[in-house]
């Protein structure tokens, strides 16, 4: 009997042992990845070290490149800001997201309720799901700093209101503007900046959002977040605090001073908080993205960016149109240990893949109308294929105009139904210079029949049949 009793409490002992294992193991994998989404504003293609640029200083993006994986392939939501935004958030593109254009042709929120006098925005509503609220029901806290575009006060479109449980910083596209604001959102309510009243400027906001990024990510480093730093820099207006390091720049205008500072300012706060996820001993379980909302404003006061600095090479198009120097962005992804360091992917994908991402990433199910794919694969994987599929953007403001991918093919179509289409090899012609579509009629044809189903009529923006 004697002899029993040990027997009896090794087999107890081994057997705690195991489901100790056991449970340490189920709780390892149930450990969710912190999410950090940086997005700039009209930052260009080639503004960043790592994508060729050869004036503006960005170090610590480019350490964030060779740490992690560039990518040469992908998209934005749309040329211009406030769609860009909406894709990124619902997972749906142009054709079929809330928001189209930065404001609707009908509806919206009239100009008295808009903030800084324009009308006619269109926010989100109730029944839009965003990324935010597919993290919030994951078990994720979800923050958002800086610009949001997405809805006025009061309305349902506030950021509150769309899954988000802290935002601060801007709700309208005009307020955005002003880095030296008097008053940002917080919740729902103005948050006073005295400092910078009466004409006063001693907050830079984009300084500001990095405080808030770095408080964000200390307060909440013990449970799983979502944080949305969507930054202003570098959009007009050109202001900065210093000149540094371009001071002794003689031939570059003041203008062209004042945006390679505000880019590589915005890339040291980016370095701030990749630091900081070091101290806290957070960087292995944090995915980290990098992007910027469309391409690069050419205006004249920030001339120079088609000349000296070459914001969009080697593509043709800005901001504001659908060519691909308009929606080409830069996309940065680090995740140690997850995501291979110094490597270049040429897949091709864009914003409205980000929701049914992070739902793989969250485990959560991603919803059935997103028209985007998970890529989390090729994210952690360089030799994953992800399979051809189309992808679209339109801007629906006048005659409507369309564009889409599918592998190496690019289309142009200008006035809707029955406008003649444009067809470029962007392997071959990454500048879309030489239309090829008489070349291919099949490819042609296979467009023309995608696009029939592309889309759905918007009340915001109707188009004459």
């Amino acid at each position: 009997m004697k002899m029993i009793i040990p027997i009896l409490k090794s087999v107890f002992v081994a057997c705690l042992l195991a489901f100790t294992t056991i449970s340490c193991h189920t709780e390892q994998d149930e450990v969710r990845p912190n999410v950090i989404f940086i997005m700039a504003d009209d930052l260009g293609y080639a503004e960043l070290g790592s994508y060729g640029q050869q004036l503006i200083q960005t170090p610590n993006l480019d350490e964030m490149a060779l740490e992690g994986m560039r990518f040469t392939n992908v998209y934005s939501g749309s040329q211009v800001c406030a769609p860009s935004r909406s894709v990124l958030m619902t997972g749906q593109h142009t054709g079929h997201t809330r928001v189209r254009q930065n404001s609707g042709k009908l509806g919206g929120v009239p100009d008295e309720m808009s903030e800084k006098g324009e009308g006619n925005r269109i926010p989100l509503e109730d029944e839009d799901y965003t990324v935010a609220e597919l993290l919030k029901e994951a078990g994720y806290v979800t923050g958002l700093i800086g610009k949001w575009g997405l809805g006025e006060a009061g309305s349902s479109g506030e950021p509150n209101h769309q899954g988000f449980d802290e935002f601060y910083g801007f709700l309208n596209q005009n307020h955005a503007v002003f880095y030296y604001t008097d008053y940002l959102w917080r919740n729902g309510r103005k948050d006073s900046i005295p400092e910078n009243r009466d004409g006063q400027e001693q907050v830079y906001v984009h300084d500001s959002f990095t405080n808030e990024a770095i408080d964000f990510i200390g307060r909440h480093k013990n449970e799983p977040f979502f944080l949305y730093l969507a930054y202003t820099n570098p959009h007009f207006n050109l202001e900065v605090p210093e000149l540094e390091p371009y001071t002794e720049n003689t031939n570059w205008s003041e203008a062209q001073k004042i945006l390679a500072s505000m880019i590589t300012r915005m890339d040291r706060d980016v370095g701030k908080i990749r630091k900081e996820l070091r101290r806290l001993g957070l960087e292995e379980n944090t995915l980290v993205f990098f992007t910027s909302d469309n391409g690069p404003a050419f205006t004249k006061r920030a001339s120079g960016r088609d000349t000296l600095f070459n914001s969009h090479t080697p593509f043709r198009g800005a901001k504001g149109n659908l060519e691909e120097g308009g929606i080409r962005v830069p996309m940065l992804v680090n995740w140690p240990g997850k995501v291979p360091a110094g490597m270049v992917s040429n897949q091709p994908w864009y914003f409205a893949d980000i929701m049914p991402t992070l739902a793989e990433l969250s485990a959560s199910p991603a919803p059935k109308n997103t028209d985007g794919i998970s890529v989390l694969s090729a994210l952690t994987n360089e030799k994953h294929v992800l399979p051809k599929r189309y992808m679209y953007w339109e801007n629906p403001s006048n005659k409507l105009d369309q564009t889409v991918r599918f592998g190496k093919w690019n289309i142009r179509r200008k006035g809707g139904d029955g406008a003649p289409i444009s067809l470029y090899n962007l392997d071959e012609d990454p500048g879309q210079k030489h239309d090829i579509s008489s070349e291919h009629p099949d490819v042609v044809a296979n467009f023309e029949t995608y696009l029939k189903t592309a889309r759905t009529e918007s009340p915001y923006w109707p188009q004459k049949k």
